[in-house]
């Protein structure tokens, strides 16, 4: 016999946070900075290198993006 988890419910439709894309400033203590193309800067762990265009979500780089031209649009 199963039971209705309401939370559970409600967790299944609330996104998590958002994949972004950003380029890697400076690396310090494991944790990279990372400005994206809005010119804010995010911190992240995860591999990577000065320079290095990639991937995060929340507080986790997810892997290398291509660099490939960026457009920014605001609605």
């Amino acid at each position: 016999m199963s039971t209705f988890n309401p939370w559970k419910s409600l967790q299944a439709l609330v996104a998590g946070p958002p994949l972004q894309i950003g380029t890697v400033t400076s690396i310090e203590g494991g944790v990279a900075t990372i400005e994206t193309p809005g010119g804010g800067f995010v911190q992240a762990r995860g591999d990577t290198a000065v320079g290095q265009r990639v991937f995060f979500r929340g507080e986790v780089i997810e892997g290398p993006a291509p660099d490939l031209p960026i457009v920014v649009i605001t609605i």
